[in-house]
């Protein structure tokens, strides 16, 4: 694997030092290879041009830089797919997707794995999301530069990953709804992450409950890395699953586990602190103790 830099990786599906033919006209086109169809991230001021950033170069709490899947588009390879079919639903003889199904006052779920009959009539299903990691700041000027002159001119432009809003937060929060759903119809949901995700969330929360693969489990987290090829490709690989109860979402959402607690007399120092630099409190003989 080549040096990972903070920077785009993929563009509109393609490695950026990918200058084939290929490459070049799905970013003139805005064209996502894995949609078939136009990338459907657009700009906010500018709805028209697509950001189509795949995955972004980026490091997990000042770690090794490693690329990071910013679009849940883009974990939508044909090995996604079978892995899900050949870890779940291998007893299945009919097997169709869904997406975008209602699931009530949980939302909905991006896809359903369904099996069906002769009459298409739905006999059983599975129920998959997909999270993908969210930035802060903003990557298109990289964008912008690439289009205009087919590589980064090597000005710096800020941007950062937002894990805990995508995965503590958000992740979780659909995990906690619709587990609780799935679970009261004696089923499952599998979330479909980056491995980097899960990563953060061993470092982040309480994962105590998060077990091995457990097929009486609501929710299981389905994990796949991204690697690359010789040939200026990158390919996602199969994981591990780990499963957890509905108590062990819960202990996750809490944050990190009691004994990485600050204790009380911690914290008043945390306040003494700030308060000395905010210009609250006075700098003195007794206060600079908690400097």
């Amino acid at each position: 694997m080549r040096e990972i830099k903070k920077l785009p990786i993929e563009v509109f599906g393609h490695d950026v030092e990918n200058n084939t033919s290929s490459a070049q006209l799905a970013r003139s086109q805005q064209y996502c290879k894995y949609m078939k169809a136009t990338c459907t991230k657009p700009r906010k001021s500018e709805p028209l041009i697509k950001v189509g950033i795949c995955t972004l170069g980026a490091s997990i709490k000042g770690g090794k830089m490693n690329p990071v899947i910013v679009c849940p588009q883009r974990f939508k390879e044909d090995i996604m797919f079978e892995t899900i079919i050949q870890q779940y639903l291998m007893s299945w003889k009919n097997v169709r997707w869904v997406q975008e199904v209602s699931i009530g006052v949980g939302g909905s779920v991006d896809y359903v794995a369904v099996e069906v009959d002769a009459h298409d009539v739905v006999t059983d299903f599975l129920c998959v999301e997909i999270q993908a990691a969210g930035t802060t700041g903003t990557p298109y000027p990289y964008v912008k530069e690439l289009l205009a002159d087919g590589h980064f001119s090597g000005k710096r432009y800020s941007y950062g990953i937002n894990w805990a809003n995508e995965f503590s937060k958000t992740m979780l929060q659909q995990a906690y709804k619709k587990g609780k759903i799935v679970e009261s119809w004696g089923r499952k949901i599998v979330f479909v992450v980056q491995d980097l995700a899960m990563e953060y969330l061993q470092q982040a929360v309480d994962c105590s409950l998060l077990t091995d693969y457990d097929p009486a489990s609501p929710v299981d987290f389905c994990s796949f890395a991204l690697m690359s090829r010789d040939d200026n490709s990158w390919n996602l690989e199969f994981g591990q699953i780990r499963s957890t109860t509905i108590d062990g979402i819960d202990l996750m959402l809490g944050g990190a586990s009691v004994n990485e607690y600050p204790s009380e007399i911690d914290f008043m120092a945390n306040i003494m602190r700030k308060g000395i630099a905010d210009g609250v409190f006075e700098r003195n003989q007794y206060t600079k103790a908690f400097i």
